[in-house]
């Protein structure tokens, strides 16, 4: 949620997905990024979760993978990494999403055979997102966007402010489809 890739965090995932949450809801949306550039599952637990714990929350998202798929993260760590995350938001936050690892295999900006080695690795790194939501209660959200240059900001590895509007809207569709409860519908 650090929101590489744009000038601002309005245009970056968490502020297209407040946007876009209000104009579902039809009233405002307080909301709260919480990330950084390079972090690891790990840093989350430790600088990022004391962030946020401290308010209640209607809805928790968790938006990781990258970077432990890229930095070579051991899986039995991220899954309890990643369980750790969930069990920390799930004391202040009424529901928790975990969002798809992006498909690095899709990612132009690495060159083969990297991108398809990462690619392989991040599709694991996904199973085991999806095991720990569904081990702990929490919702899972497919990454419901296309991956195209045309999304993706100058780096060619980021989204661009198009690309997270997309992202953003994926989210928003899923949540109305799946838990009508995250959007304050039950």
């Amino acid at each position: 949620m650090a929101g590489v890739g744009v000038e601002q965090q309005g245009e970056a995932l968490s502020g297209q997905l407040a946007c876009q949450l209000a104009q579902q809801l039809g009233r405002a949306v307080q909301w709260q990024a919480a990330g950084r550039n390079g972090a690891l599952a790990a840093d989350c637990i430790e600088d990022l979760l004391p962030q946020v714990v401290d308010r209640q929350w209607d809805l928790a998202l968790i938006v990781l993978g990258v970077n432990d798929t890229t930095h070579l993260t051991s899986r039995s760590r991220w899954r309890r990494h990643l369980q750790q995350l969930v069990t920390g938001l799930q004391a202040c936050s009424a529901q928790v999403m975990l969002t798809e690892v992006p498909p690095l295999g899709h990612f132009r900006a690495l060159p083969q055979p990297l991108r398809g080695w990462f690619g392989l690795r991040a599709g694991l790194m996904n199973r085991d997102v999806q095991r720990v939501a569904a081990g702990q209660g929490a919702g899972y959200l497919s990454l419901d966007m296309p991956f195209e240059v045309a999304y993706l900001a100058r780096d060619g590895y980021h989204p661009s402010a198009e690309g997270y509007r997309l992202w953003a809207a994926g989210i928003v569709r899923q949540l109305a489809l799946s838990e009508p409860a995250a959007l304050g519908a039950g």
